[in-house]
Parts: C-alpha cells; structure tokens; sequence
C-alpha cells in the first residue's frame, strides 16, 4: 500500500497528538511533594544501611538478626535482588532479598563491619507510564571482614539502588486516604575496589 504525503503528515500529527495527551496525563510531582519523597526515599536507603550492618555483625544474635531481617524486607518491592561482588573475582552475583541477608548472617568471618557512605541521588524521578515514578540513588559500601587466625578481607563497592514511588490508598477511621510511598529495588554494583 502506498501512502501519499498527506497520509503520512496525518499519521505523524496523530502520533504527536497521542504522545503529547499520554505526556499530559502522567502525574505531575509538586517541587515540595518531591522532596519529601526524596527524603523519604534516603531515609529507607539509611534504614537498609543499619539493618544490614546489624544483620551482617557477628555480635547480633540470631533471633535479633532474623527480626532486623523481615524489617529490612518491609522496605524492598517483591522479587528484588541484591548484587554481591567480590575483589577475588570479576563475577558479580544477585540473590532474593531475603537470601542476600542469610548469606550475610553466614558469612566465614569472626568480625564483620559493614558501612555505607555518599548516599545520593544520581537520576531524578522518571515518570512511568504506569504512574509510578522511577530514579536511583547511589551508594558506596565498605566492607571489613576479619577471622581471629588474621585473615582480612576489605572491598569498597559502589551499589546502584532503583528506587519506586507510587500512589497508595489506606483506610483510617473508615476513611480512604491516599499517599505516596517509596519502595527499594534491585542493587546494582557498578564497581569494587580495594
């Protein structure tokens, strides 16, 4: 079928008309509403920071670990993944949430002292199709690991974490009251160094 200019001029308004109307429809975030999301948002990525630092510490007992645990997966959307790298190996692996916490509680060591530092925003909030707002945060994680025979072992990873905002409805006093909430998805690693 051949398709004359017009037809084609047509067919190109059309899609500009429809784009501009999908554009027009995503949710607009006031420059307040944001940053009490990007508050919100650096405050969970901070809650993850010590729930894995209590978790991964060879002094917390198991029961106080488990329950620091399912906290820390309150804070994650469902089937997030969590990369682990290692400066003995070019591989990098990712596990469920909640396996990526056991093999930390495991882990070969005597002591264990894990901390995160320069927590920032590294993409602004994208609008999505579906409504939900998309950005990442940066991370950059120092691990210490050391046996009671000597052994250390030091990494410094830099973890990229996708962060979701989305519109949610609760029922207080039998009213329906709508918020925004921030959720934790995958961490990327990016780079690990000594």
């Amino acid at each position: 079928m051949k398709m004359n200019n017009k037809t084609i001029l047509l067919l190109t308004l059309l899609l500009i008309i429809c784009g501009s109307m999908a554009h027009a429809q995503a949710p607009k975030l006031s420059p307040q509403r944001k940053q009490a999301i990007d508050s919100l948002a650096l405050e969970k990525v901070r809650d993850l920071s010590k729930y894995i630092s209590i978790i991964g510490n060879k002094d917390t007992p198991y029961s106080e670990a488990s329950r620091v645990m399912d906290r820390a997966e309150e804070l994650f959307a469902p089937d997030s993944e969590m990369g682990v790298s290692s400066l003995n190996s070019d591989e990098i692996n990712y596990y469920k949430v909640r396996e990526y916490f056991e093999r930390l509680i495991a882990l070969n060591y005597d002591k264990v002292k894990i901390s995160w530092y320069d927590i920032h925003y590294i993409s602004d909030l994208e609008p999505q199709p579906d409504g939900k707002f998309v950005g990442v945060i940066t991370i950059y994680q120092r691990f210490e690991g050391s046996t009671d025979d000597g052994f250390t072992y030091k990494d410094t990873t830099k973890k990229d974490i996708t962060i979701y905002v989305e519109r949610k409805k609760t029922q207080i006093s039998g009213r329906t009251i709508q918020f925004w909430d921030v959720m934790l998805g995958d961490i990327r690693v990016t780079e690990t160094s000594a």
